[in-house]
C-alpha cells in the first residue's frame, strides 16, 4: 500500500516561488475606482491565500527566469487571492473594516467549521506551531493583486502552505461556489 506523504493540513515551504495554497499575512494594496470618482481604495489583509492553479504559478516563475524567453504567454500579471479572516473578526461582522457585515451566530459558525453545508465559506483550523489562527475564507470576497507586489512581500509575509490534498479541497470549493447557478 502506498503511504501518504501528507502529514497534516499545513507545511512550511522553503521555496522562492509562490504555490497554490500559500498563506501569507499583512499586505496592503490599492484598488482603483472609476475615473469619475478619482479615488482609490486601500485594503489591508491580515491573512490571504494564493488561489491560482499551481501549474500557472510554476510556469510564470520558470519562464521569467529565462532571459531569452519569447513565451511570455506563461507570465501572470496578477495573482488571485482570497482573504482569510480570523474567526473572531468574521463572527463579529468586522472582518471587512468599514463595510458593515452581519453578525454570524455560534450555530452558523459551527456549520462553517464542518466545511460541508456552507458553500460560501471555507474554514481553516488553527496551528499554534505556525502561528495560524482559526480562519474563515469568504469566497464572495476575492482580489487580484499585482504579481510583483506579492513576490516582493513573500519573504516577510509568508506563513505556511496548505498541503496538496487540502489546497485541492479549497480550490474545488472555490470553483464550485463561483460556478453555481445564480438564481434571482
Amino acid at each position: 500500500m502506498l503511504k501518504s506523504k501528507v502529514k497534516g493540513r499545513y507545511r512550511k515551504g522553503r521555496n522562492a516561488r509562490l504555490y497554490q495554497g500559500d498563506i501569507l499575512k499583512d499586505i496592503t494594496f490599492v484598488t482603483g475606482r472609476s475615473e469619475k470618482e478619482k479615488e482609490k481604495d486601500e485594503y489591508s489583509l491580515p491573512f490571504f491565500i494564493i488561489m491560482n492553479q499551481d501549474c500557472d504559478l510554476n510556469n510564470d516563475f520558470n519562464y521569467r527566469k529565462k532571459t531569452d524567453s519569447e513565451e511570455q504567454d506563461k507570465f501572470l500579471l496578477s495573482i488571485l487571492v482570497c482573504p482569510a479572516f480570523s474567526i473572531e473578526d468574521f463572527a463579529s461582522g468586522n472582518h471587512l473594516g468599514d463595510w458593515k457585515m452581519r453578525v454570524i451566530y455560534k450555530k452558523e459558525i459551527e456549520k462553517i467549521k464542518k466545511n460541508d453545508s456552507e458553500k460560501r465559506y471555507h474554514y481553516l483550523e488553527s496551528n499554534n506551531e505556525l502561528s495560524i489562527p482559526e480562519l474563515v475564507v469568504d469566497f464572495k470576497c476575492f482580489f487580484t493583486i499585482p504579481r510583483d507586489l506579492i513576490y516582493s512581500h513573500k519573504k516577510q509575509g509568508y506563513v505556511a502552505s496548505l498541503n496538496e490534498l487540502f489546497r485541492e479541497e479549497l480550490s474545488q470549493r472555490f470553483a464550485n461556489y463561483l460556478s453555481r447557478i445564480g438564481l434571482p
